[in-house]
């Protein structure tokens, strides 16, 4: 029988709203100290009165301490339940997507807290960042394969989150064999990208949807890609009918994949690739009086905690202004953030600051968020961090 976790009077409002974190100071430490707990055990976390309020698991070392992964009793988290949850988010993944490749599960949203998981056909590309679901390793590892049945499954625990749960980080071959690239189609394009090298999980399915809309806006126009990473962005923009696109990104290994990844969609003619600082190349290609019909800002997190809002919002008003002043009279400013401390009014009025400040005028055409493979949990804000404007930008009127 597992341990109980009890809350203080009162700190199981959230819980009871539908949230699945516990924090440290929601705990009744004199009842139930936390120091009196191993890390990843499995706890039932009960209100102060004593009412059962779920099955969690606990990190006592950790600011959020608990996290509920049913709220049935009687279940037990383990590889049954795991094949239960993949499955339901499967049959969601399956009505929206053609082809397999999208996120399989998203952490909370999808009832697996601590666990993202990436489909490319026949691979998978895991990340766990919690101590919790780092116990269950085994049996996630399990359940993927008995659901999903991959080729490959390649770890990729070496996000920095995982140091906040006191885990180490590392990159691992799981299950059977993954080759050095792997494909996959987004929008009628075909890429390649690397699951033990590339960014995160390798490919950022969160801005598929956002990409779907923007190509609408790029035929017959130039195009600036900044933060290409591996090319999402510019390929099908080339493959959309750009008369050019231009991409920059720090990493070497990105543009040599997005190199790569024009070669294979045939538009290697179309797309011109800049290393170096983003910030330094956008006052480069001012300084060369460079003009572009659409400018992309798809930037890493500049806010990843709430402590770093105010000079993560001061970059985001620099890269914004920065873009702005590369734009043609009549130009587009598809712009994002990934940061959720950064919400989207904020981010909007951000922008609209660097536009004053450019003496430019803004027309918020559409807007958009992380692709439904990433699905939002109403009670859990957390799920929601991506926001994209699609904005025209005109003279001042």
């Amino acid at each position: 029988m597992n341990d109980v976790l009890r809350l203080d009077k009162n700190q199981d409002r959230r819980l009871r709203a539908g949230h699945l974190w516990v924090y440290s100071n929601e705990v009744d430490n004199g009842a139930t100290p936390l120091k009196g707990f191993a890390t990843g055990q499995l706890v039932n976390i009960e209100s102060a009165q004593g009412k059962w309020l779920g099955l969690g698991y606990v990190n006592p070392n950790s600011l959020i301490c608990a996290r509920v992964v049913t709220r049935n009793q009687g279940v037990a988290l383990d590889s049954s339940l795991l094949v239960h949850r993949i499955n339901v988010a499967l049959a969601s993944r399956e009505r929206l997507y053609a082809a397999p490749y999208y996120r399989v599960l998203f952490g909370e949203a999808d009832g697996v807290p601590g666990v993202v998981v990436d489909r490319y056909g026949d691979y998978l590309a895991v990340q766990i960042t919690t101590a919790g679901m780092e116990t269950q390793r085994e049996a996630l590892i399990d359940a993927l394969v008995k659901v999903l049945k991959p080729a490959g499954i390649m770890l990729r625990n070496d996000s920095s989150v995982r140091e906040l749960e006191g885990l180490t980080r590392y990159v691992e071959l799981a299950y059977g064999s993954v080759p050095e690239r792997v494909a996959l189609d987004e929008g009628g394009c075909r890429f390649e990208v690397s699951l033990a090298q590339g960014q995160k999980t390798g490919w950022f399915y969160d801005q598929t949807a956002n990409r779907d809309q923007f190509i609408r806006y790029v035929a017959g126009r130039r195009v600036l890609d900044v933060c290409s990473y591996v090319g999402a962005w510019s390929v099908r923009a080339a493959r959309a009918g750009a008369d050019r696109v231009t991409a920059i990104d720090v990493s070497v290994q990105a543009l040599e994949q997005a190199r790569r990844n024009a070669e294979l969609n045939q538009v290697s003619e179309q797309i011109e690739l800049l290393q170096g600082d983003a910030f330094q190349i956008l006052r480069d290609l001012r300084a060369q009086r460079e003009r572009f019909d659409v400018v992309v800002l798809d930037p890493p997190a500049f806010i990843k905690r709430k402590k770093d809002l105010k000079e993560g919002t001061l970059a985001y008003r620099r890269l914004n202004e920065a873009a702005l002043g590369l734009l043609q009279r009549d130009g587009l400013l598809v712009t994002a953030s990934c940061s959720f401390h950064m919400q989207g009014d904020q981010l909007l009025r951000t922008v609209q600051q660097a536009a004053r400040h450019s003496d430019r005028s803004l027309q918020l055409l559409q807007q958009g968020q992380q692709s439904p493979d990433h699905p939002i949990h109403p009670a859990i804000p957390e799920t929601a961090y991506l926001k994209a404007f699609y904005l025209r930008v005109l003279p001042t009127l």
